[in-house]
């Protein structure tokens, strides 16, 4: 059982949550906390449920495993020796992937409002029921398989993006711009029928389907035209 920190009267098998789906064995659930006997507890009660636990005891420990590309999220002590939770979440700020769910033997307000709008998911006091820590951490691994979904699709753009001429991305942009045919031709020096063939190849090459699509795309990738 967990000894100090959850409540375990209303554990269930793994998988078998009320109203949860079977729990994604690749995902991951990284815990930092100094104290043993929390360690311990949060690694069984994490497998038992179908993910695979990491556990760390300080933050330096924690920030010297390479990191992870997959579903996670970090479970974080606030007072760690040396390097403390609200520390360690300002070196992860970049780690969008990760989302942090703070666990704490006190808090106040102030200390619950700069985690939050630093981004943690969650804040929770101990001793908690262990119902909140898993909806917190199905929470936080559904937002984590989202950040990478977005990064994936990201970096799949930038490589189209990448693989358009330099006169295919000046159509490009200046077209997303609002740009007509005509008007693009006039401040290229190139024709109409030219400038038609550029925007048509830089449409398939970014499978854009519509001139939407392509002004979305360019959103995402900060395309913008500098006079």
């Amino acid at each position: 059982m967990l000894r100090r920190t959850i409540d375990m009267r209303s554990a269930t098998a793994p998988g078998h949550e009320s109203g949860s789906a079977v729990s994604d064995p690749t995902s991951v659930v990284f815990v930092v906390d100094d104290d043993v006997s929390v360690r311990e507890s949060l690694e069984a009660l994490i497998r038992c449920q179908g993910w695979r636990p990491e556990v760390f005891q300080s933050a330096e420990e924690f920030l010297a495993r390479p990191r992870l590309i997959g579903p996670s999220c970090l479970i974080l002590d606030v007072t760690l020796p040396d390097l403390n939770g609200l520390e360690l979440q300002k070196r992860i700020v970049d780690r969008a992937d990760m989302p942090i769910i703070f666990i704490t033997g006190y808090g106040d307000v102030p200390m619950t409002v700069e985690a939050m709008k630093a981004g943690a998911v969650e804040f929770l006091t101990k001793p908690f029921v262990h119902e909140v820590l898993l909806s917190a951490i199905r929470h936080a691994l559904e937002r984590s398989e989202g950040a990478l979904n977005r990064e994936a699709e990201l970096r799949a753009l930038r490589d189209r993006y990448a693989s358009l001429s330099r006169r295919e991305r000046e159509v490009m942009t200046l077209v997303v711009c609002g740009r007509l045919n005509k008007q693009v031709g006039a401040e290229l020096g190139i024709s109409e029928i030219t400038v038609k063939a550029h925007r048509g190849r830089a449409m398939q090459k970014m499978k854009a389907g519509s001139l939407a699509d392509l002004v979305n795309i360019a959103a995402k990738l900060r395309v913008t035209f500098a006079p």
